[in-house]
């Protein structure tokens, strides 16, 4: 049996059939006003929301109208988001050490600030201790400012460190002198008078006796009256003199005022005397009466305050006098 050759109509397509519209769907045209490239991978401009071939992809190949603004909005999106997130200052000033010439930021993880209970500062670990941060001349934070009768008492308490370093840098000097001065007159006098077992012991001097030595010694202007005379013995703290011995015994008027005497004692003694130039009460002299226990005003009268005998003292920055300074 002869087979049947079939007809080629009925025969079936093995490829799909498609029309022009079907392949530009698969990708775009260039937008680029002289271009219009067909392309199936096109890239879109975040800008214009064009869509571009390779060559124009670019804002500047294909002068994009919106250029700029997908940064702008990025950058608009990062601001709102951080801005909703709460992030510690770090550049407050208040996070900072609170010693001047220290950068440090502290009450962080890695440096956790010391609080100075002093000064009532905050610190890091390295201005953590008093002598670092130079406490002791810090006003603490929060204070009170100071009354009249407190800074008069500290000005007073400043005078008595003064005199307890003068006095302990005299007792120092004084004190081999003193021994050795000991030691020979037990010598001398360590024979026995008149049969008697006991050595005699050198008497203490009597007032009338120590003033008349102190006349012998004393020095000043011989234009002075006798009867004007006011003896004293005259002491300079060891930081404000440059003499070897800082002490001597001079004679002064009644009538001179304390200003006057301490002009005259000072060039006396080698001390420096910059009272008249200003300043402040930092290098100020002044002149503390020791038996009285009190520092004399320079428009004192001599005579009313002090007599024959007593001994004063010049000190530097010890402040304004006080009524009575072994009180404060």
């Amino acid at each position: 049996m002869a087979s049947r050759t079939p007809d080629p109509e009925e025969q079936p397509e093995s490829y799909s059939k498609m029309s022009v519209g079907d392949v530009e769907a698969i990708g775009a045209h260039c937008q680029m006003a002289f271009c219009h490239q067909l392309d199936f991978l096109p890239f879109k401009c975040e800008s214009c929301k064009g869509k571009f071939c390779l060559d124009h992809r670019t804002e500047t190949a294909h002068n994009c109208p919106e250029a700029g603004a997908w940064a702008r909005r990025r950058r608009e999106a990062q601001s709102s988001t951080s801005s909703t997130t709460s992030k510690p200052n770090i550049l407050n000033h208040d996070q900072q050490c609170s010693s001047p010439t220290c950068k440090t930021l502290v009450n962080t993880a890695l440096t956790p600030g010391v609080h100075c209970q002093t000064c009532n500062r905050m610190y890091c670990l390295k201005h953590r201790m008093a002598e670092d941060h130079d406490c002791k001349n810090l006003t603490p934070l929060g204070a009170r400012p100071m009354t009249g009768l407190q800074a008069q008492r500290e000005r007073g308490m400043a005078a008595l460190d003064k005199l307890r370093a003068w006095g302990a840098a005299k007792k120092a000097s004084t004190g081999s002198s003193s021994s050795n001065s000991k030691s020979s007159s037990s010598k001398t006098f360590s024979i026995p008078v008149l049969g008697s077992s006991s050595s005699r012991r050198p008497k203490k001097e009597s007032p009338i006796t120590a003033l008349n030595n102190l006349k012998k010694t004393a020095k000043g202007d011989e234009k002075i009256p006798m009867d004007k005379r006011v003896y004293l013995h005259v002491e300079a703290s060891a930081d404000t003199t440059t003499a070897k011995y800082p002490t001597g015994n001079f004679w002064y008027s009644k009538d001179f005022t304390v200003g006057r005497v301490l002009d005259i004692a000072a060039k006396a003694l080698q001390v420096q005397n910059v009272n008249n130039r200003g300043g402040g009460e930092e290098q100020r002299l002044r002149i503390f009466h020791v038996e009285a226990g009190r520092l004399l005003d320079f428009p004192e009268k001599l005579g009313d305050a002090v007599k024959s005998g007593n001994t004063i003292v010049l000190l530097r920055g010890v402040g304004p006098p006080v009524p009575d300074l072994m009180e404060v």
